[in-house]
């Protein structure tokens, strides 16, 4: 079988993009272009792969890791003299090698496999995944001659009135014989507009050769999008957002309204849940079959169980078991465990915490870094006071207590299995099993003060 190759093309700066942060690196749907590149190339199982670097080769470096190898690209020259940074890595290497833009993130693997399985069998030195659009401005022209064979790829700047109205156009994207490759752009010029070097010129010099040059017609132009400003980031952003719904759909998930519904690559949704409009799924989240999410939540790298009902609320990093009730406008912060059939209700927030089975924070209440059994009742406007303005410390809370409103647990304490705590009471010392725990001010009754108070003031 023939050995294959990939170069990513990624040294760019991206100065259309008015940004800090380097273009391949910006996201679409959470992840960045380059990565979503290289994820649908690493799908082909290829045998080496070479990133061009450039302007911020570190943080592309970083964001990649080792899935590939790396030259770099110290002056931006064009994509040909970009391509010619991978010789000492590819150039004696017999098979071929795909060339892809790291702005293009699209691009299925569906789409490169094609490209490949065409080139090899039509026994190509050179390819191009080319595309058909009536608007073809800013893009190369594909030009081809009287036989319908490809002739030549003229640049935008460079073309003529008559290449101009060509709308087959050159994706950016190419296989290629890796000897040919090579050999050829040793002959490139950079005798055009930019002064700079072509890939596409790499196309008249194999016919120059009188060597085969083929081209894959893919019949999705949406693909293919550059990304070179924000206009087409937001553009890309909304088709892989529009196809990762659909994905979803089509195993089963109800998504009330895919438009307004936000879902990332590596989310994993079983059938029969269902997502209402306004809701934003992260990072290496599940959820388990018959779980109801949204409206307005918002779910980032956490495992949802069964039958669980999330309501505009937000959870980050934490897993929540079955048939849980969530919100409205609850949130979870990191490092939480809430176990089956248990409660958050409305502004209820809790972090580093576990809460156990059956038990419920119906409101108002904040319950950080703590233990909370099963089968507990924390009352409205608790709060576990577990800062000292240096160190955090633990509550424990055991099976079954009640907390009664308005009660503060200063930490480090435990409350006590089967006990209560009586409402508005602050708590410094632990709580035996199945006391009753009272730690507030004794009333005192001042009987006509309001009265006394009142005149004075209108005197």
């Amino acid at each position: 079988m023939t050995k294959r190759y990939a170069v990513i093309l990624a040294a760019g700066q991206g100065t259309r993009m008015k940004s800090k942060l380097y273009k391949v690196l910006h996201p679409v749907v959470g992840r960045p272009m380059v990565k979503h590149v290289m994820d649908q190339l690493n799908a082909i199982q290829l045998d080496k792969t070479v990133t061009i670097v450039g302007f911020g080769a570190e943080k592309v470096i970083d964001t990649l890791g080792n899935v590939c190898e790396f030259a770099v690209q110290e002056e931006q020259l064009g994509t040909g003299h970009a391509v010619l940074q991978a010789a000492d890595i590819l150039k004696d290497l017999d098979g071929t090698t795909i060339v892809v833009c790291g702005d293009t993130p699209l691009i299925t693997e569906e789409t490169y496999r094609a490209l490949f399985e065409q080139h090899e069998k039509e026994g190509a030195s050179a390819t191009i995944l080319t595309a058909s659009t009536p608007n073809p401005a800013g893009y190369g022209r594909v030009i081809r001659n009287k036989d319908n064979e490809v002739e030549r790829v003229v640049e935008h700047k460079d073309a003529n009135a008559e290449e101009l109205l060509v709308e087959e156009i050159n994706t950016g994207t190419y296989c290629f014989d890796n000897q040919a490759l090579f050999s050829a752009l040793q002959e490139v010029s950079n005798d055009n507009a930019q002064g700079e070097y072509y890939l596409p010129d790499v196309i008249e010099i194999l016919r120059g050769q009188e060597k085969k040059v083929s081209a894959f017609l893919t019949p999705n132009f949406d693909e293919t999008l550059g990304v070179n400003d924000r206009v087409a980031l937001a553009q890309a952003e909304k088709t892989m957002k529009q196809r990762i719904n659909e994905r979803h759909m089509r195993n089963g998930v109800a998504i009330i309204d895919p438009d307004n519904t936000y879902i990332h690559p590596d989310v994993v949704i079983e059938s029969d849940v269902t997502i209402h409009p306004g809701t934003i799924i992260k990072g290496e989240t599940t959820i388990k079959t018959d779980a109801e999410i949204g409206p307005n939540s918002e779910i980032s790298n956490c495992y949802i169980g069964e039958g669980t009902v999330v309501k505009q609320s937000v959870a980050n990093d934490s897993k929540i078991g079955n048939r849980v009730k969530i919100g409205p406008f609850a949130h979870i912060r990191p490092d939480s465990t809430i176990g089956d059939d248990a409660k958050l209700g409305n502004f209820t927030e809790i972090k580093k915490t576990s809460l156990g089975n059956g038990s419920k924070i119906s409101h108002l209440s904040y319950i950080g870094d703590a233990n909370v059994g099963d089968n507990v009742n924390i009352g409205c406007g608790t709060i576990t006071v577990n800062y000292d303005g240096k160190n955090k410390f633990l509550t424990t809370i055991e099976d079954d207590a009640f907390i009664g409103c308005n009660s503060n647990l200063i930490a480090p304490v435990t409350i006590g299995k089967g006990s209560y705590v009586a409402a508005g009471s602050t708590i410094t010392n632990n709580v035996p099993d199945d006391a009753l725990s009272i730690a507030r001010a004794k009333q005192t009754n001042k009987e006509g003060y309001a009265t006394k108070f009142k005149n004075r003031k209108k005197d």
